[in-house]
């Protein structure tokens, strides 16, 4: 059985009505940049979290740029952010002018350490940039602490969080600003490139939204950017929307599908959730010592797996200059040769999950692992929905 990492096909199949019907409307209208499906998404991104104002962009990479023009960072500010993310959150910091200083992580969740920040806070540090990384929120109660005590502004990336939770609380409203990345395999994902921000500063708001448009379209009150949401992914962005408390919770059902499957197999450590924190899972991601071989063997069964990520951020040549060794950042480093990335997508159906399971455990012994049968009727069982799988 092949099974790939993602299914957006799938997606697609169980609400191609309503993602066509969109995409027409759009060409109808000719409303190809900005226009009303991009006000319309406004609103509603905002409406969802709860916060006052959204600033669609073009992809989330940009949207952390330009919160950071926005804050107002200079040249030479220190700005500490998680050495376990994605490229995008460091690199915007060093080209709005700043100075990236890399925190370890917590072990367990691979969030930003908070007792890890406030070491390195110094008398350069303007701000903070936490990553809800995976789906799961960063411990915002610490870092805001923190902020207010030093006086630091808070940038969230919620690239990968769309509907996480901290203490019942979105992450995306706990900061100054937050950012969001749409692209095609998130939770909320376009059919292209997108992006937004969030805040409840309408002051700071409207300045990224200046920004973002040239410096203000007619006007050219600054030098900004070129940084619009389409029209088309705004659409798409529409009509997916109210079905993402629907396809969070499938993913939820997938991932209790895991951990029960996975207890006890091999030297598998499945994800650690903190008390106060709903995971969204945009990715399941376990640990073990044995990864590189694992996921050649579940390679050769046909099941699609990915490193997120593979290095941690420090130890790319694109940091040499900054001369970090791994006992600078021991959790990270040692997470980085043991993450491997699970398949999982809402529309992942029950025999998906039971052979990559038992794929996995005939990795440690040829004997037929014990499986339980998941069905819609059970409290871990995922709805059967078709298409099932995709044939590539």
């Amino acid at each position: 059985m092949k099974i790939p990492f993602v299914d957006l096909h799938a997606q697609y199949l169980t609400i191609k009505e309503e993602i066509d019907r969109a995409i027409s409307e759009v060409i109808a209208q000719s409303a190809y940049i900005r226009g009303p499906h991009v006000d319309a998404f406004e609103d509603a991104w905002a409406r969802t979290l709860g916060v006052k104002r959204c600033v669609p962009c073009a992809n989330g990479t940009d949207a952390i740029y330009i919160a950071l023009r926005g804050l107002g960072l200079k040249r030479g500010d220190e700005v500490i952010t998680s050495a376990h993310s994605w490229i995008s959150t460091s690199e915007t910091i060093t080209q709005a002018g700043g100075q990236v200083v890399f925190c370890d992580t917590d072990e367990e969740t691979f969030a930003i350490d908070p007792i890890e920040i406030e070491r390195k806070i110094t008398s350069a540090t303007v701000g903070i940039v936490p990553v809800h990384l995976y789906g799961q929120a960063a411990d915002m109660g610490a870092i805001m602490a923190i902020a207010k005590k030093h006086n630091l502004w808070v940038i969230e990336d919620c690239a990968q969080a769309h509907l996480a939770k901290y203490n019942g609380q979105y992450v995306g409203t706990f900061g100054n600003v937050a950012t969001f990345s749409f692209y095609p395999g998130k939770n909320l994902g376009a059919y292209g490139d997108a992006g937004c921000l969030v805040t409840n500063d309408d002051q700071l708001a409207d300045w990224m939204a200046t920004f973002a448009r040239h410096g203000g379209k007619g006007d050219h009150v600054m030098e900004g950017i070129n940084s619009r949401m389409d029209g088309l992914q705004a659409a798409i962005l529409n009509a997916k929307l109210p079905h993402l408390p629907a396809w969070t919770a499938a993913r939820r059902r997938v991932a209790a599908c895991y951990n029960e499957l996975l207890e006890d197999v091999g030297d598998v450590i499945t994800p650690t959730i903190e008390s106060d924190r709903d995971h969204v899972y945009h990715l399941y991601v376990i640990r073990t010592e044995n990864r590189d071989a694992l996921r050649e063997h579940l390679s050769e069964a046909g099941i699609s797996t990915v490193l997120n990520y593979p290095k941690a951020l420090p130890f790319y040549p694109a940091y040499a200059y900054l001369g970090h060794v791994p006992k600078d950042f021991p959790a990270a480093y040692f997470n980085q040769s043991r993450i491997l990335s699970l398949p999982i997508y809402p529309e992942m159906p029950a025999e998906a999950i039971t052979h990559v399971v038992n794929v996995i455990s005939h990795f440690w012994s040829s004997e037929s692992p014990k499986v339980i049968e998941l069905t819609p009727a059970n409290s871990i069982g995922i709805e059967h929905r078709k298409p099932v799988l995709s044939d590539n």
